[in-house]
């Protein structure tokens, strides 16, 4: 399947809104989990978690890209500085790492191998803005949870390396880009 990605960014609000209010989004989240904001407290509700995203897109803050099948949103992959998320565990004295916390994709487009083209793609994206690594969290295929943080197997194909476990479920994983 031919994709194309872009950068969400304001001229693309729109599409990243329709892609996260659609059936079976991530309309709830808005992907702020992870995510610092200017006070450090939690955003409360799903109308202050778009609020603040749409406020980090509209400042010209990386925050992801978006995947386009046909002219349509289909999917997104969080990946940003790592200084814009709150600890995910990986190692704090590493400078100019891009951090890759979650992966959305449509339904009816699972299982097609999109998650593979949205990663070399985030890591393109980083590696153009000045990443010197990227960092994710993924989960081993049988986890009962986190796993629109993608799956280790994703990522050890693409060259990550394991660094240490964050918690009973999430695995820190590094890819150096230089």
């Amino acid at each position: 399947m031919k994709l194309d990605f872009h950068p969400v960014t304001a001229d693309r609000w729109g599409d990243f809104a329709q892609l996260f209010e659609s059936k079976g989004g991530p309309h709830n989240c808005w992907c702020m989990v992870w995510r610092n904001n200017e006070n450090r407290k939690t955003i409360p509700g799903k109308v202050g978690k778009k609020s603040s995203m749409k406020n980090r897109v509209d400042q010209g803050i990386p925050v992801g890209l978006l995947a386009y099948s046909d002219n349509e949103p289909i999917a997104w992959c969080s990946i940003a500085p790592r200084d814009t998320y709150k600890s995910l565990g990986g190692d704090e004295t590493k400078d100019c790492v891009w951090s890759l916390a979650c992966f959305f994709i449509k339904r009816t487009f699972r299982n097609m191998g999109i998650t593979s083209q949205l990663l070399t793609a985030a890591i393109d994206y980083a590696k153009e803005n000045g990443a010197q690594y990227v960092e994710a969290y993924p989960v081993a295929p049988d986890s009962p949870s986190y796993r629109f943080m993608g799956f280790v197997s994703t990522f050890e194909k693409a060259g990550f390396q394991f660094v240490k476990s964050a918690g009973s479920r999430r695995n820190v994983m590094l890819l150096p880009l230089t």
